[in-house]
């Protein structure tokens, strides 16, 4: 294969120092970034190069994401039968809980390849996804697997473990964790270590869980090497229900199996203690909060989180994968709870959406890939992957105002081109990969007949 230079655009770095190169260009060979400088001094040094033109648009990292739920797509314009649930433990009951019932192994696989669509198109080129299929457990992390490694993107998988349907639904979620854990040392394996599939240890939440069931899934998970991913404090009720259970905090309760590796979704009515604890133990938290505004659970402690040395990236907890808009969400948010215009700045959600969600998926990709490249950002040995923006600047553009131009300015709708790992999974808005008519008629058709189940 020959390398990919990618011309003629402002290219925006990201990571820690984040730069912008007018006029720039990048090298991409194979699935890893060789090059990166101006435009015209890289044509000279590579003029063997296939040469691609941005046509003076952005060239960035792809954009990441560390907490959905595939599942989540056939929710889509859905009515929940009879009187609107209140509050979150109504939502769950009478949406989720009911959903995530009816779901075969066909209608996961659509629902994955939905938000496979989806997030190409939206320049989205790693995901961390958090499954459950109470009645279609067995092979589903490998349905999911299927249609990641069909995409073309990186994607980390978990099965959710809870106690809400018996003995036979535990057992089934903690061996489906662990199956596929092994699967990804054996029959994935070079998958896996191509940094292109992971896994992480799925739970649901403190309260659908018992002293029982943790201490299973704990001790698995620590034998696989692995870390959790759990939600946590996601509403007040976690918090009510562990300390009227357990005389505790959600965080104390889960301590064992918070870690480097874990991720600690949500942490909406986390106390000081516990955002202590998070740090401490360097758990990574994902803000979702597109999701936490639907669900009216509350605002979660994001700048005091990061204050005290807790990484927190963003997620979408099932809403598109549009993470532009997860971005200026997350943005909007704060300024409007807080009555604060200085809270949540740019340049922070910049460094959540990027930074910090490339140390999460970091964490969770090295168990299983030793040589797994940097992502959410472009540098020589990093991961070629990277999104075209068809993206002019009204006003002038810098590495200290682009966070701004990203919130402000960029859309879902200016994502051109999408590459991961070296390979186009879209150019000029035509997704190569998947062929999305033909999702998106199928969806449909199993969306209906669950919906006719519900």
């Amino acid at each position: 294969m020959s390398d990919i230079l990618i011309g003629n655009g402002t290219v925006v770095t990201g990571g820690e120092h984040n730069e912008l190169i007018e006029h720039g260009a990048v090298l991409v060979r194979g699935d890893r970034v060789a090059d990166i400088g101006s435009d015209v001094a890289l044509l000279q040094q590579y003029p063997g190069a296939h040469y691609i033109d941005a046509s003076g648009g952005v060239i960035m990292p792809g954009f990441l994401c560390t907490h959905t739920h595939f599942y989540s797509a056939f929710a889509r314009g859905m009515a929940i039968p009879g009187e609107q649930p209140r509050n979150f433990p109504e939502i769950l009951e009478r949406l989720w809980w009911r959903l995530d019932k009816l779901l075969t192994l066909q209608d996961i696989r659509a629902s994955a390849d939905v938000y496979m669509a989806d997030a190409i198109r939206h320049g989205v080129t790693c995901v961390v996804d958090h499954h459950a299929s109470p009645n279609a457990i067995e092979g589903s992390l490998d349905v999911i697997a299927d249609s990641v490694e069909q995409a073309g993107i990186r994607a980390c998988l978990a099965y959710e473990v809870s106690d809400r349907d018996g003995l036979d639904v535990i057992v089934g979620g903690i061996r489906e964790n662990e199956r596929f854990m092994h699967v990804l040392r054996a029959g994935r394996r070079q998958q896996a270590e191509a940094g292109m599939i992971s896994a992480s240890f799925g739970l649901h939440a403190s309260f659908t869980l018992s002293p029982a069931t943790l201490e299973r899934c704990a001790a698995v998970g620590a034998g696989m090497g692995v870390g959790f991913h759990i939600h946590v404090a996601e509403d007040i009720s976690d918090e009510n229900d562990c300390a009227t259970r357990y005389q505790q905090r959600v965080v104390e309760r889960l301590a064992h199996i918070l870690g480097p590796r874990s991720i600690a979704a949500h942490c909406v009515h986390v106390n000081s203690g516990e955002i202590g604890r998070l740090a401490e133990t360097r758990t990574h938290s994902v803000h979702n909060a597109r999701s936490n505004m639907n669900n009216a659970v509350g605002r979660a402690p994001v700048e005091k989180m990061l204050g005290a040395g807790v990484n927190v990236g963003i997620g979408n907890d099932g809403f598109s994968m549009n993470m532009l808009q997860e971005m200026k969400t997350a943005y909007l948010l704060h300024k409007f709870a807080l009555a604060d215009p200085r809270a949540m700045p740019g340049d922070l959600v910049f460094d959540m959406a990027f930074q910090n969600n490339a140390r999460i998926i970091d964490a969770v990709f090295r168990p299983f890939s030793r040589d797994f490249p940097r992502v959410g950002a472009l540098s020589v040995g990093a991961a070629a992957d990277l999104v075209l923006l068809d993206y002019q600047p009204p006003t002038p553009m810098d590495d200290g105002n682009f966070p701004w131009h990203l919130i402000f300015g960029m859309e879902g709708h200016h994502v051109n081109s999408t590459m991961a790992a070296g390979r186009w999974l879209m150019r000029n808005r035509q997704l190569l990969t998947i062929d999305e008519v033909r999702i998106h008629a199928r969806a449909r058709e199993l969306s209906q007949a669950l919906w006719k189940r519900m």
